[in-house]
């Protein structure tokens, strides 16, 4: 059974950092390429990041590139999310999940495990 434990997420203000940790088990690894995603109150989940296998490529959306850093520790069956120049529009709970497929050009990852349940990420402004 695939469990996913998202922990790190917080209260932060307007221009700060947090580094979100995703804890995987129940299915390989450090042969899956692995994914960040987000929900805001009333929105859909939407995609944020993706890095391969490896953790030597990673892909990441339009509104969080340049600012949000993925990363990976095979050993540790964990993927990160290091979150700088925080804004309000960041607000949102975020999950991690294992990606089935991905794409490149406008990145994306589709899944099939059951989320996790999150970890709540507050900016204020």
């Amino acid at each position: 059974q695939v469990q996913l434990v998202e922990s790190g997420g917080g209260l932060v203000q307007t221009g700060g950092s947090l580094k979100l940790s995703c804890a995987a088990s129940g299915r390989s690894f450090d042969n899956n390429a692995m994914g960040w995603f987000r929900q805001a109150p009333g929105k859909e989940r939407e995609f944020v990041a993706h890095i391969d296998w490896s953790g030597k490529k990673a892909y990441y959306s339009d509104s969080v590139k340049g600012r949000f850093t993925i990363s990976r520790d095979n050993a540790k069956n964990t993927v990160y999310l290091q979150l700088n120049s925080l804004n309000p529009e960041d607000t949102a709970a975020y999950y991690c999940n294992y990606c089935d497929a991905i794409t490149l050009i406008h990145p994306t990852c589709d899944t099939s495990e059951a989320w996790g349940q999150g970890t709540q990420v507050t900016v204020s402004s």
